[in-house]
C-alpha cells in the first residue's frame, strides 16, 4: 500500500473523508499526539486501526466527537462528569463513562467493556474530518503498538508507512503528550492516565485495562531505556533535563511544558541515533512531571 503524506487543507479533508466513509483509517493531527481515525461504528474499519497499529484487542479505544452533545448520544454523563466535560472540553481531556445502549459505537472499540473513553479533539484537522464524516471518529494514536507516540507526519510514517493510504500532515503536535484520561464511571472520579490537564481525581489502582496507555510496556522506543540518569554511559544516548545537560535536552531551562512537548520528539530521536541504548534525566514528579514520568516509566517497562 502506498501511504501520501498531504498537507492540512480543505482538499485533503476531503479525501480523508472518503477513505473513512469508505472503511479506511487515516492519520489526522490532534493537540495531542497523532491519532489513526476510522469510523467509530464500523466494526471492520476498527479492525483495520488494530491491524495496522498491530495493537493488542484487550485495548480500548478513545472515541473522537466534535461537541459534549454528540458525546452524550454515546455515553452517559453524570452531573460531575458533564461539568469536567464543559470546562475542559475541546481538550486534551477523555472521559470514560458508562455506554448507551444505543450508541452505535462497535463493540470493538470499547474492547466489550460496558464503559466507553470519549474525547472532544481541538485540533482543526480533527475537527474538520469529524465534520466531514459527520459521525464518531475511533482514534489511538498513530504509531505501531508500543512504539513512540507520533507528534509529527514523519513519525507516523516512521511505523504505519505502507500500512495506511493517507497521513494528514498538520505539522507538530501542541501539547506532545495524551490527553488526560478520568474514569466518571460511579462512585469517585479516578485517574487512569494522566496527562496535560491536571484533575483531582483518585489514582487508580486496579490492574483492570479500562483506557489506552495502562498496559505496563508501552510507548516504547526499540531500545533499552534508563531513568533518573545524571550522566551517560559511552553506549548511551543522552536526554537532559534542566541542570542534567544531554546529547538533546526535554528542557534546559527546566520548564515542564516543554518538556512534555518534546518528549516523544527526543525519544525518536534517541532511538534513531547509533548509540546502542538511552538515558534519560530525572523529571520532578509533579504536576506535568507525572504525565511525563507515567510515559518514561512505560517506555523503560
Amino acid at each position: 500500500m502506498e501511504t501520501h503524506v498531504l498537507p492540512f487543507n480543505r482538499h485533503t479533508i476531503g479525501n480523508a473523508a472518503q477513505l473513512i466513509i469508505a472503511g479506511q483509517p487515516v492519520a489526522i493531527p490532534t493537540e495531542t499526539v497523532y491519532g489513526l481515525a476510522a469510523d467509530a461504528t464500523n466494526p471492520k474499519a476498527v479492525a483495520r486501526i488494530y491491524e495496522a497499529k498491530g495493537r493488542p484487542s484487550f485495548n480500548p479505544l478513545i472515541v473522537h466527537v466534535p461537541d459534549l452533545t454528540a458525546a452524550e448520544r454515546i455515553g452517559v454523563f453524570s452531573d460531575e462528569a458533564r461539568a469536567l466535560a464543559q470546562a475542559h472540553w475541546p481538550g486534551p481531556l477523555t472521559l470514560v463513562v458508562p455506554l448507551r445502549e444505543d450508541s452505535g459505537i462497535a463493540s470493538i472499540v470499547t474492547a466489550g467493556l460496558p464503559t466507553v473513553g470519549i474525547r472532544v479533539p481541538a485540533h482543526p484537522a480533527m475537527q474538520a474530518v469529524l465534520a466531514a464524516v459527520e459521525g464518531p471518529l475511533a482514534a489511538p494514536s498513530a504509531n505501531a503498538s508500543g512504539s513512540i507516540s507520533p507528534t509529527r507526519a514523519e513519525h507516523v510514517f516512521k511505523t504505519l508507512g505502507g500500512k495506511i493510504s493517507l497521513i494528514i500532515d498538520g505539522g507538530p503536535t501542541e501539547r506532545g503528550i495524551e490527553s488526560t484520561i478520568i474514569a466518571a464511571t460511579g462512585g469517585p472520579l479516578r485517574l487512569l492516565r494522566p496527562g496535560p490537564i491536571h484533575i483531582e481525581a483518585e489514582a487508580d489502582s486496579s490492574a483492570e485495562i479500562e483506557a489506552p496507555g495502562q498496559m505496563a510496556s508501552h510507548y516504547a522506543p526499540s531500545k533499552p531505556l534508563r531513568l533518573n540518569a545524571t550522566h551517560a554511559a559511552p553506549e548511551e544516548f543522552m536526554v537532559g533535563f534542566g541542570g542534567v545537560p544531554g546529547d538533546d535536552s526535554l528542557s534546559p531551562s527546566g520548564d515542564l511544558v516543554e518538556a512534555a512537548a518534546r518528549l516523544f520528539d527526543l525519544l525518536h530521536s534517541a532511538d534513531a541515533s547509533p548509540k546502542e541504548r538511552i538515558a534519560v534525566a530525572a523529571v520532578p514528579n509533579d504536576g506535568l512531571g507525572a504525565a511525563i514520568n507515567d510515559r518514561l516509566r512505560r517506555a523503560a517497562a
